[in-house]
């Protein structure tokens, strides 16, 4: 998870923006600045798809599923095998196929598709509990489509998300809507946009519902290396026992900022700008089921529901520095800055 992220409800957060920079968690960024996360998901799922049919090569077809009893809780230890503290549910019967680290978008999607095609997966992921960030929360219809090929898409429900049917832009006092083009669609096939967090913990429980998927709270210190291959990895759990996992293969999904990418190549992410996130409760847009985007200044504004009674504003402040929220820096610049222009565009347009 992001370093650099704050969070505050009415609530304002303010995440590092690392544009430029392409990751398995993260995907190509919009050209607008304040809708930098919202192809988020579109990349991460195509992602997702080409590696679990480049991991499926590289291993051949499994002639037999090993399976176990349905158990219900985090279950004790059985055949010897012990359940790790914070596991999801309980080590996989035989050796590891895949080691996957990190359980966000891209590693709980794969975690499911490789599950689904037989391999033992073991997933370790540094907190399980429902995250709380401001990226990663308007699904486009493509992104969609990648979840039904994936057999994901119940995971956008139970979570009131809100369907997406296109965008309202305003400039200089004036607005246009644009629609998706999804005629030739099933009436289902939209955008969704949701709590970033709840949309996470559904891929998990999904990809922790296949009998050969072991999910597992811990903290990946080190690639094990041998001969300079990749073998496994070293990861501490919450007691602070330190333990080993070996695979075939190993992928590290967690993140732009991962220190397991340092050890295997020389990332630069640039920080050109900060998102600062506010949640409105209550607060009915111009245009139902769309995201506002105002082409304000310096940067974008943008707004979209993500929930039945919640808003998500985004604004897109330029600068490697976020604003103070301690000093009033930040409400500030809000105050005099932004508020100004939301009520001219949004509003009185």
């Amino acid at each position: 998870e992001n370093p650099h992220t704050q969070t505050q409800r009415t609530r304002g957060a303010a995440l590092r923006n690392p544009r430029g920079t392409t990751t398995p968690g993260a995907g190509p960024h919009c050209g607008m600045a304040a809708a930098a996360g919202v192809w988020q998901l579109v990349g991460v799922a195509v992602a997702t798809l080409l590696a679990a049919v480049l991991v499926a090569v590289a291993l051949g077809r499994q002639r037999q599923r090993r399976r176990r009893a349905p158990l219900e809780g985090i279950p004790a230890p059985e055949d010897g095998c012990e359940v790790a503290d914070g596991a999801w549910s309980a080590a996989v019967d035989g050796p590891t196929d895949v080691i996957i680290v990190g359980a966000g978008v891209a590693g709980s999607a794969l975690a499911y598709t490789l599950g689904k095609d037989g391999r033992r997966v073991h997933v370790i992921e540094r907190d399980l509990t429902e995250p709380d960030r401001i990226v990663g929360e308007l699904l486009q219809p493509g992104g969609y489509l990648k979840l039904m090929e994936l057999g994901l898409q119940d995971c956008v429900d139970e979570i009131d998300a809100q369907r997406v049917l296109g965008y309202a832009l305003f400039k200089d006092g004036k607005n246009t809507k644009l629609s998706y083009p999804l005629e030739k669609f099933h009436s289902d096939v939209a955008g969704r946009s949701f709590h970033n967090g709840r949309f996470i913990q559904r891929m998990r429980e999904k990809a922790a519902s296949l009998p050969n998927v072991q999910l597992e709270q811990g903290t990946v210190t080190s690639l094990l290396e041998e001969n300079g291959t990749v073998k496994g990895v070293q990861y501490k759990i919450k007691s602070g026992e330190e333990l080993k996992a070996y695979a075939p293969l190993t992928i590290v999904c967690d993140g732009c900022f991962s220190n397991l990418r340092r050890a295997l190549c020389s990332p630069k992410v640039e920080v050109p700008s900060c998102f600062v996130g506010l949640v409105l409760e209550n607060c009915e847009l111009p245009h139902a089921n769309h995201g506002h985007v105002i082409l304000a200044n310096p940067s974008p504004i943008l707004f979209y529901p993500i929930s039945s009674t919640e808003v998500r504003c985004l604004v897109d402040v330029p600068g490697q520095k976020v604003p103070s929220i301690a000093s009033g820096e930040m409400a500030n610049y809000l105050k005099t800055v932004v508020a100004p222009q939301v009520i001219l565009q949004l509003i009185l347009s």
